[in-house]
């Protein structure tokens, strides 16, 4: 990915088009069969599995509802862990 992308950027859009990639061989679904079920280009899932792009919230959900998988499926191994806060004082609600 170009752009300026950060290392991480780049790995979470790899695990993502890997995931991608995995779902759409378990549908036995081409590239094409996808995009036209997801009414996305055949480029864009290419740019998604190649790592090349994330797709958009709106996207996202064309391609979990094309595929018939849970948005977890292809998620997997991307995570967000909050920052874990030190020290702490008394608080009365």
């Amino acid at each position: 990915m170009a752009g300026g992308k950060t290392d991480l950027e780049i790995q979470i859009a790899e695990r993502f088009g890997a995931n991608l990639a995995k779902q759409r061989k378990a549908a036995g679904l081409h590239q094409l069969q996808l995009a036209e079920r997801a009414r996305l280009g055949r480029e864009q899932i290419n740019a998604f599995e190649c790592g090349r792009n994330l797709p958009r919230f709106e996207n996202f959900v064309k391609l979990v509802g094309a595929l018939g998988v849970s948005p977890e499926a292809l998620m997997d191994g991307i995570s967000w862990k909050p920052p874990v806060t030190t020290g702490g004082e008394m608080d009365v609600s």
